[in-house]
Formats: structure tokens, C-alpha cells, sequence
């Protein structure tokens, strides 16, 4: 097995031959990541391409060395026990790429609880976080993996701060394989089922861009962004930067990202961005309005997109990132508490692991980074 450069066509020609593959590993972020050098990799035996991955090179300031990041890939099998004659050679094109350190995020689960345990964990005054808590499954695959990685040199990063924070380790997802919207709509919370029934009294609607996402659809989307972020108190990220991600995920693939609205009397009170590739929907990035909230946009929205997802017959509905807090005093336990209210289950990623190839300049650009918070 060997590794070298793929074409775009050909990374993505391998993306779909699998069931799924995370956006984030797929040939067009490179272009919504364009400060960022990028290149597709491949790993080939017999001719064929049997895995890939998009990388992404960070330079080190004022020196032509980068750290080589993979986030959420690479593309590979994780089942195996030879983990070593897949990594090994990666590592080594990285390096004769100008790498001095690679990270990576495999999209392996290592645990899973319910969302009847995260629930009852937040009302325990004696649990602060998932690991306090028995987790409903623990995978063999993911243990395997973990155990593999320390074995050949590799160094788990913590979430916190700088750019170790990079993908969230915990996710929130509703499974949807082998259900139907009313299996689904059952496994909610007394809550969610109120408010999207609220919002339907209301008259709230939802529409969708469709595979063809206008300008004037996109500045709707982010004026209420924009809004969210001043009340949260988030850093939003400029209109330019989703025309480029709605470009570039929609020219790859028509049915790969859509924008969602939910309007009450004209008035926008809602709006998120949905993302899917293979039997995987994502909700990736949502908005709404501080007033009108007793319409219960966001929810009828959500449940719009949910029942997009099946009807597209993905096995995954992805409310992506959570903080790993079960602390009820915690200001971040409310959005897990909205997420847990759709009755999924809360996942745990093996995380990022990175390399080190120089351990000065890896050193130097860990510490470059987190002085940049």
C-alpha cells in the first residue's frame, strides 16, 4: 500500500464509494478553508484507492514548515489492527510535504450515552460531566484505535483553548435508521413535541433553498446571524466566508448543503444551514430572532430538517458539537439540554491526536497558537 496525491475527481470519486465521509474531509473544503494550503491524499493498493483524506497545512510563521491537519479523516479503515501500515506512510509523504507535526480526528465513536442518561445526569447534583456517568455502549473499535495511536507515538489533544480546541470530541445525534417521523417525533421530549406543535398553531413556515441557494437567501441567513452573535456573544463569521462554503459544497454535489427558514407573518425567525453527505445530515451552523421566540421558530425549523434527513434516507442526524459539562450551574448546559430534548444520544469521538516530526517547531507553533487564543 502506498500513498500519494489524488486529483480532486478522484478524491471525491472515492468519497462516493463510501456510505458516508464527514463534509470536513471532502475535496471542496479546501476551498472553503482557502488560507490554509490543501491537498487530497490517497492510499492506494493494486491500482486501487482504498482510502483518502484531505489535508490541510498550517505554516509556522516566517518558516516554510507546516503542521499538516486532518480534521475528522482521514478516510481509512479504522477496523483495522494494523493501524501502522496506514498511518506510517501518510506520515511520511507529510513530511516530505514540509511537515513538522500532523494531527488528526478520527471518525471513530468511542462511547455513547442516552438521552435519558445525560437527563438524569444533570439532575444529579453529583455529576459535573459524561465521564461521571456510565456511558449505554463503549466500542471495541474505538478502543482498539485509541490504544493503537498510543502505541505508535501519537498524542491525544485536549479541547481547550488555541488550536487544540479544533473538532468537538462530543457530538449530539438523533439516529435515524430503520425509523419513521413518528418514531422519531416519539422519542422527543414532552417539550420539543409542544413547541413544534406550537409552532404549526402559530403558523409558522418552513422552506428551503433547495440545492440552488440565492444571494438574497444567503444575506436573510446571516443579517440573523449576525443578530444571534450580538446576543450570545460569539464572534460571527463574515457573509464571505458562507458564500464561499455554499459555492464550493453545492458545485460538489447538489444535494450536499441547503439553507432553512422559518418565517412567522413575513418576519424571519429562523434560519440554519444543513449539510449532507451519504446516510450523514449535519446541522451546521442556525440562527433566530430574539423576538417572536414564543413561536417556537428554531424548533419547527429543526423538525423541518429532521424530516428532510429521512426523507433523504440518512441513518444520522447530527446536531454536531457538545461540551462534555453536565453541570446544571454551567452556562453551556443549556444548549445540551435543548439538543437532549430530541432523544438522540450524545457521542464520544476518539479526538485529535497529532505527531510530532520536530518536536522544537511542533513545540513552537503550540505555543504560537495559543497565545493567538
Amino acid at each position: 500500500m502506498s500513498v500519494r496525491a489524488l486529483t480532486a475527481e478522484e478524491h471525491l470519486d472515492f468519497v462516493r464509494t463510501r456510505t458516508t465521509v464527514s463534509f470536513l474531509q471532502t475535496p471542496a473544503w479546501a476551498a472553503v478553508k482557502s488560507e490554509w494550503r490543501a491537498e487530497s491524499l490517497g492510499w492506494v493498493r493494486d491500482g486501487a484507492v482504498v482510502g483518502a483524506a484531505l489535508v490541510l497545512y498550517r505554516q509556522l510563521p516566517k518558516v516554510r514548515r507546516y503542521l499538516a491537519y486532518l480534521p475528522e479523516g482521514p478516510v481509512l479503515d479504522w477496523e483495522t489492527e494494523e493501524l501502522g501500515a496506514w498511518l506510517d506512510p501518510m506520515v511520511a509523504h507529510l513530511k516530505r510535504q514540509g511537515a513538522f507535526g500532523v494531527r488528526i480526528g478520527p471518525p471513530v465513536v468511542t462511547r455513547r450515552w442516552s438521552a435519558a442518561q445525560v437527563k438524569q445526569g444533570i439532575a444529579d447534583d453529583a455529576v459535573r460531566r459524561l465521564d461521571d456517568l456510565p456511558p449505554q455502549e463503549r466500542s471495541a473499535t474505538g478502543a482498539r484505535v485509541v490504544a493503537q495511536l498510543q502505541e505508535l507515538g501519537w498524542r491525544p489533544q485536549l479541547a481547550e483553548g488555541g488550536f487544540a480546541a479544533g473538532q468537538p470530541r462530543h457530538n449530539f445525534w438523533i439516529p435515524l435508521k430503520g425509523r419513521t417521523e413518528d418514531d422519531v417525533l416519539k422519542g422527543m421530549n414532552q417539550l420539543w413535541r409542544r413547541n413544534i406543535k406550537q409552532a404549526a398553531k402559530e403558523g409558522v413556515e418552513v422552506v428551503t433553498s433547495g440545492s440552488s441557494v440565492t444571494a438574497a437567501e444567503l444575506e436573510d441567513f446571516h443579517r440573523l446571524y449576525v443578530h444571534t452573535a450580538e446576543r450570545d456573544g460569539f464572534t460571527p463569521r463574515p457573509l464571505s466566508y458562507f458564500r464561499t462554503m455554499v459555492d464550493a459544497l453545492g458545485a460538489e454535489d447538489p444535494d450536499r448543503i441547503r439553507l432553512w427558514f422559518a418565517r412567522h407573518d413575513g418576519d424571519l425567525v429562523a434560519a440554519t444551514i444543513a449539510i449532507r453527505v451519504g446516510t450523514h445530515a449535519w446541522y451546521s451552523y442556525g440562527a433566530s430572532s430574539t423576538e417572536k421566540r414564543d413561536v417556537r421558530g428554531s424548533n419547527a425549523v429543526q423538525w423541518a430538517m429532521i424530516q428532510d434527513a429521512l426523507e433523504a434516507g440518512a441513518e444520522v442526524y447530527d446536531l454536531r458539537g457538545i461540551t462534555d459539562t453536565l453541570d446544571a450551574d454551567d452556562p453551556h448546559v443549556g444548549l445540551i439540554q435543548f439538543k437532549v430534548g430530541t432523544g438522540g444520544e450524545a457521542v464520544e469521538y476518539a479526538g485529535e491526536w497529532d505527531l510530532p516530526i520536530n518536536r522544537p517547531l511542533y513545540t513552537a507553533f503550540d505555543v504560537y497558537m495559543r497565545r493567538r487564543g
